[in-house]
């Protein structure tokens, strides 16, 4: 493996570093469960990854079994549980631990033990910001999605449910 085409060819850099502080209010709210920090989205990272740091309250939450087909996505544990689908069995995990799920992985999350906070990187950055805030809008406003809208949110976003 070798090092890809240098995508800056300045000779003496730029500042141009980007800070997202720890006591940030989150970006995102989705109900009352999930607080959501867009630390670097696709589109400030040029496409190259994405990275949330999501926070799980109390009452158990998360996504189902699913797969992508154009991303990665890998997970870190900050604080508390998270258990973790790898298409085969579900496991709980503490801080520290980190799954890494290639394109067509199947995975799922979700916090069984009470509030847990985990960051989330997705690679290359797909547009996930929509996707979530679509959940969001979904959760806030009580909206009740036949099976035919959910496929269609979901094939909108690359998320393909098993």
């Amino acid at each position: 493996m070798s090092y890809p085409a240098a995508l800056y060819l300045g000779d003496k850099g730029e500042t141009t570093g980007r800070f997202h502080l720890a006591d940030a209010a989150p970006d995102l709210l989705i109900g009352e469960r999930t607080r959501v920090h867009y630390l670097a989205t696709g589109a400030n990272t040029g496409g190259h990854y994405g990275l949330y740091r999501w926070e799980m309250g109390a009452a158990p939450s998360g996504g189902g079994a699913h797969f992508h087909r154009t991303f990665s996505e890998s997970f870190f544990i900050l604080t508390g549980t998270v258990s973790l689908y790898d298409g085969e069995a579900w496991t709980d995990h503490s801080p520290g631990a980190f799954f890494h799920v290639p394109p067509g992985g199947i995975h799922a999350f979700r916090n069984s033990h009470g509030p847990a906070t985990m960051l989330v990187l997705f690679a290359p950055g797909a547009p996930r910001e929509g996707y979530f805030e679509e959940l969001a809008d979904i959760v806030g406003s009580g909206r009740q999605l036949s099976e035919e809208e959910w496929t269609d949110l979901y094939r909108r976003h690359d998320q393909y449910m098993v």
